[in-house]
């Protein structure tokens, strides 16, 4: 079944899963609430395409360009939409509030998929008319370039929008996985997460220099994770030899119920990251620069990686 997508959101998620969508050979309407905010959007858009073109990724930026349409009129945006990808700021009342605007302009069959990272799709639908056909699909950052999408359906969701929803993302060149429980944080952050609370237990403790606990990540098990997850690197190391770690080791990890010391300080001295110019670590432009370009040159890669193993290139 082909989907008329509308995406919602113009910000760094939403004209990055527009330019994934268009990449994929579908188009797609970009909806945001101002010209100003399309206008920025747009050359968001046409950046990362350029970058793709010098990476071998896209013959040419015109491959993509054609297939997104802007609008700053939610009427006009959702005219033909059969599949919408919401991906707004995480307020549950101003979700709210576009939800009830959409259900008066769209038909009881248009799927409506929250890009939330966290929010669960039952709270997500609540109070609305029909809860059935609302799910999460949540893309990971940058959208383009990463190729999990988990969706999680909520208490209401019907199994038929599970199973179009997959059909969709799969479309797309996505990895779709179904998280079929709405647990905070879904999969991929709750994972990422258990990493960081024993980054930032060992960091407060004085056990390494942030350096230090960095880099063994980046040459151990970050090396290997690409090809194989913490279930198939366990069965590789043998499920016994995990099994002793485990019940030693579990024992003594962080059991942290909320951010560490270390990381509450930085915060409320308003250290919050590349943002502010320092967190962990300080940072300026250029910096920044070569650590998000690395990464996103590394991510396209492992991309052009995955469709000659396709045989798509």
């Amino acid at each position: 079944m082909t989907e008329h997508v509308t995406v919602i959101g113009t910000g760094t998620m939403g004209h990055s899963i527009a330019l994934a969508i268009a990449w994929a050979k579908q188009p797609v309407v970009l909806y945001g609430i101002s010209a100003e905010e399309l206008t920025r959007a747009q050359q968001g858009i046409a950046e990362k395409a350029e970058r793709m073109v010098e990476e071998g990724l896209l013959q040419a930026t015109s491959d993509i360009t054609p297939l997104i349409s802007y609008h700053d009129d939610l009427e006009q945006a959702l005219a033909d939409t059969t599949f919408i990808v919401e991906a707004i700021p995480e307020k549950l009342t101003m979700k709210h509030e576009l939800y009830q605007k959409i259900e008066s302009l769209v038909s009881s069959d248009v799927i409506i998929a929250s890009n939330t990272s966290g929010l669960k799709p039952s709270d997500l639908a609540l109070g609305s008319q029909h809860p059935e056909r609302f799910i999460v699909t949540h893309f990971w950052n940058p959208a383009h370039l990463i190729p999990l999408v988990e969706i999680v359906p909520g208490a209401e969701t019907v199994e038929a929008t599970v199973l179009r929803t997959k059909e969709w993302i799969e479309g797309i060149d996505k990895k779709a996985i179904v998280v079929r429980q709405e647990v905070p944080g879904f999969i991929g952050n709750r994972l990422q997460f258990a990493l960081f609370r024993e980054a930032q237990a060992l960091y407060d403790a004085g056990v390494a220099t942030k350096e230090d606990i960095d880099a063994a990540v980046t040459y151990s098990i970050g090396r290997r994770l690409p090809i194989t997850g913490p279930l198939i690197s366990a069965d590789f190391g043998g499920l016994d030899i995990f099994k002793d770690i485990s019940d030693y080791l579990f024992d003594d990890l962080s059991t942290l119920k909320a951010a560490g010391a270390g990381l509450n300080e930085l915060v409320s001295y308003g250290h919050v990251g590349v943002r502010s110019g320092r967190g962990y670590y300080e940072w300026n432009e250029a910096e920044m620069n070569d650590v998000a370009t690395k990464r996103e040159k590394l991510l396209m890669r492992f991309l052009l990686e995955d469709r000659n193993d396709k045989g798509d290139a």
